[in-house]
Formats: C-alpha cells, structure tokens, sequence
C-alpha cells in the first residue's frame, strides 16, 4: 500500500504543477494578439499541458486515492477529514474542468476574460490545495 501512498502522492504533485501553471498561461495568452505566433504557442503550450499532464495526473490520483480508500488505508465512515478532503477534491475537479473549458475557448480564438480574471482563477486551486493538505496532515477531525 506505500507503493500506492507513493503513487498518489506523485500524481497529485504533477496535477498540481499544472493547475498552477495553465492559469498562468491564460494570463499572458489573453493579452496576446489573436493570430499572431505568441498566441499559436500558447494554445499548443495548454493543450500539451492539459492533455498530457494535467488530465492523465488527475486521473491517477483518483485512482490511487480510491485504490486507498477501497484498499482499506482508512475507515471511511468515521475519517470525516477524508469527507471533507474529498469534498475539496471535487472543487478542485470542477476547477479542472474550467479551465479545458478555458483552453478550448483560446484554442478556438473565442477567449472573453481579461487577464485580471485569471490572475485571480490562479488563487482557487492553491487555496483548495492548502485546505487538502491540512486536512490530510492535521486531521482536524
């Protein structure tokens, strides 16, 4: 089961590494001129960083972390800090999914937001980062 610890660990840092830096692209992707090669690099930097990266990481986290939970590495129903982790999880899931949302929107050259509005996108998955980390380190409950 450290093996799988291990794993998850692993898939959660590149999952992060990426919710990190594709907001950070949007920054400087939606002040660049549409057409222009700036702008070309950019969609092929997010799409190579959420199909590649992101998206595969995501997807071996939450099979090592259900490969955890099924695996009996806790007892679900009295590790509310698990509830609670799981809950944050999903918002970070969500998160993901807002931004392919975003990155099919530059792909597509139909991008609206200015770059305030990723600036401020970038924060989310940090903030739901520390909530997980404290609640997997300190367990509060």
């Amino acid at each position: 089961m450290e093996w799988v610890k291990a794993g998850h660990v692993i898939a959660v840092i590149a999952w992060m590494a990426g919710m990190l830096y594709l907001p950070r692209l949007f920054v400087y992707h939606s002040v660049a001129e549409i057409g222009s090669d700036k702008a070309e690099t950019f969609k092929i930097m997010e799409r190579r960083l959420l199909r590649g990266i992101m998206t595969p990481a995501m997807i071996a986290t939450y099979v090592f972390g259900l490969w955890m939970i099924f695996g009996g590495w806790v007892d679900f129903a009295t590790a509310y800090w698990l509830h609670a982790k799981l809950f944050f999880v999903l918002l970070l899931t969500a998160c993901h999914g807002i931004l392919a949302k975003h990155t099919r929107l530059f792909a597509q050259d139909k991008n609206t937001k200015p770059q305030q509005f990723f600036r401020i996108i970038n924060e989310v998955p940090t903030v739901l980062m520390i909530l997980i980390v404290i609640l997997v380190v300190v367990k509060p409950f």
